[in-house]
């Protein structure tokens, strides 16, 4: 089965110019968590509402005036629309992530491939557990 199979369809993208109050309201009014970053016609990160809260909301960067360049997430997991889902599920177990960003063969954001979509859509229960007991491990156990 290919990620094109079950992954959530459609990826808008930000500009990394733009303001955090500006991306905030795009990522409400399309009922998204995560956005990808463009910037001269290529992917340079992603923002996600917890960058949002965590690296600007929580120390008090102004949210008009902070721009998404400052606190987006550089590194860009992704897969390709043609992956087989269990490389995907790889990717994800390795990289500790709930989400990847899918992209056409031209290398542009088509959409995501969520934990969600395993779940609901691959008709692997199995996997779909293995990807949530590997991402919920913690990095570094508690003593």
């Amino acid at each position: 089965m290919q990620v094109k199979e079950i992954m959530t369809h459609s990826a808008e993208t930000i500009s990394s110019d733009a303001s955090l109050i500006e991306t905030a309201k795009k990522m409400n009014s399309l009922n998204v968590g995560a956005l990808p970053v463009w910037e001269a016609g290529e992917v340079v990160g992603m923002i996600t509402d917890r960058d949002i809260t965590v690296r600007a909301t929580a120390v008090g960067r102004d949210p008009s005036t902070t721009r998404v360049g400052d606190i987006m997430t550089p590194e860009i997991y992704y897969c390709f629309e043609d992956d087989n889902i269990h490389d995907a599920a790889e990717m994800m177990e390795e990289k500790s992530i709930h989400r990847l960003l899918v992209l056409d063969s031209e290398h542009k954001p088509i959409g995501f491939v969520s934990l969600a979509d395993f779940a609901v859509k691959s008709r692997d229960e199995r996997l779909a557990w293995e990807i949530l007991e590997r991402i919920s491990e913690p990095a570094c156990p508690h003593r």
